[in-house]
């Protein structure tokens, strides 16, 4: 994600409940769910995965292996969306009820293994006890059918995400939380899962969402565009985008890897040369970073400027506007590490920031720009003139919900990627980038998991400072 304390720091980059439901509260819901006569052998799964930034985040006792959804969205009038969310899931414990999160919108039925179940609403969580009980180890399908004005959502630090509507359509954007505006699901990047999106819109206009476009039908004055991601994906990084776009077609290399990109008409001239450079940045990423890891890539650039930041939407970032060739090699290189390699916490957005961050050093400094070197040297002797707070905090460490996108994250984050590759020097720290991500290719990570990567990397070099210093230290370190 590039933030809009980024995009400011760099002078503006980018130019319900049914009647027949009764309300429960938390406790007695609890004591209802597990006080059953007879057979009952469960407990209800947790309501958040107690994530340290987002508690209520996410949901215990299963793990999803695939979301299917289906949408409907007319943007015009009230804005409506209708939606059923079909998840496929395991279960990781007995379970007498699970939650899900969805914010927002109404909850017409909620059906497990094709029949009937209760549910309650209580803020974020809907709450789903089944017929019965669900077994540990055992696969089943929830369908929940939904409908109305999904909301847009602000995030503690002030920036917005969730459903964002736009000139002619909107844009759905879920880092960190905003996916459950549109969808139900276990809204955390510790869950990942494949994904199909259906999503049908008033004739004329396209829906784009993330992985492949597997159909493109027509009945009568609506349009229905249905999307396929293979690969694990978290929720954050699910998008739809739905509006009037010039569509683009290509592939890149011997593989030929598919390349789709949206662009709003009025960004479209803006767009056309930083655009242009995305074969070559792709193929620039691959030599540095490893074989690229998904089926597709892309970009959709919208007009949307009032969001403010850039987002890594996998297969293809967002842009709110035309972005600049820096802000394109950051998001594309979040395929790598934010969307392949996934935090197992918001803790660890420094692993998806820090190292998009060191891709743009290392692009300038192969194209013509300043070293990497030069670039440390000048955040480390000037960097609170263009980055105020840059030594608020640690990057493994950030002081809160409202800071994980704070420039600590971004560019200390980076700071600590350049002290590693001082120490190892250019062959063992390239092994180092392309091993780590070859390793939690598809998978989460955290922070312990990197350094125990790169010490058992590079077991004759001492760390230590680096970890204390700079990724765990607080304030500026005495020495660069």
């Amino acid at each position: 994600m590039s933030s809009t304390y980024e995009m400011v720091s760099r002078r503006l980059r980018i130019t319900g409940v049914p009647r027949s439901v009764r309300i429960v509260p938390s406790a007695l819901l609890a004591l209802a769910l597990t006080a059953c006569s007879g057979g009952v052998h469960g407990t209800p799964g947790g309501p958040g995965v107690h994530d340290p930034y987002f508690p209520k985040a996410g949901n215990g006792g299963y793990d999803v292996g695939h979301y299917d959804l289906r949408l409907a969205y007319d943007p015009h009038g009230a804005g409506r969306l209708t939606g059923t969310a079909t998840l496929t899931a395991r279960a990781t414990q007995n379970l007498s009820a699970f939650d899900l999160d969805l914010k927002g919108l109404d909850v017409q039925e909620v059906t497990v293994e094709g029949r009937s179940a209760r549910f309650n609403r209580a803020g974020q969580e809907l709450t789903v006890r089944p017929h019965d009980d669900l077994d540990d180890g055992e696969t089943f399908r929830v369908t929940v059918r939904y409908s109305g004005t999904p909301q847009t959502i602000t995030d503690p630090d002030g920036s917005q995400e969730g459903w964002l509507p736009t000139t002619d359509g909107a844009l759905a954007l879920g880092e960190p939380t905003g996916a459950m505006a549109w969808f139900p699901g276990d809204n955390h990047p510790s869950d990942k899962a494949s994904y199909d999106i259906a999503v049908t819109v008033p004739k004329g206009l396209q829906a784009v969402s993330n992985g492949e476009l597997t159909g493109e039908t027509t009945t009568g004055a609506r349009t229905t565009f249905t999307w396929h991601t293979p690969e694990p994906m978290a929720s954050y990084l699910a998008t739809v985008a739905v509006g009037r776009y010039d569509i683009g077609r290509s592939t890149i290399g011997e593989d030929r890897l598919p390349v789709y990109v949206a662009v709003d008409p009025t960004q479209a001239k803006a767009s056309r040369e930083v655009l242009a450079q995305l074969p070559a940045i792709i193929e620039w990423e691959e030599y540095n970073f490893g074989p690229y890891p998904f089926s597709s890539t892309g970009a959709i650039v919208d007009d949307a400027k009032d969001v403010g930041y850039a987002l890594e939407t996998q297969n293809r970032p967002v842009f709110p506007s035309a972005p600049d060739t820096g802000t394109l090699v950051h998001e594309l290189a979040h395929q790598w590490y934010g969307d392949s390699v996934t935090p197992k916490s918001w803790r660890d957005m420094w692993l998806n920031e820090g190292f998009a961050t060191y891709a743009e050093w290392l692009w300038d400094e192969d194209h013509g720009g300043h070293t990497a070197q030069q670039t440390f040297d000048a955040l480390y002797a000037h960097g609170e003139d263009d980055h105020p707070g840059l030594w608020s905090f640690p990057p493994a460490k950030p002081s809160g919900a409202a800071h994980i996108s704070d420039a600590p994250v971004y560019e200390r984050g980076a700071m600590v990627l350049h002290k590693i590759r001082e120490t190892v020097g250019d062959d063992t720290f390239y092994d180092i980038v392309q091993g780590w991500a070859a390793a939690h290719r598809h998978g989460n990570a955290d922070t312990a998991d990197f350094t125990a990567y790169v010490e058992k990397s590079a077991p004759d070099k001492n760390f230590a400072p680096i970890w204390k210093q700079w990724l765990y230290g607080e304030g500026k370190p005495a020495h660069p």
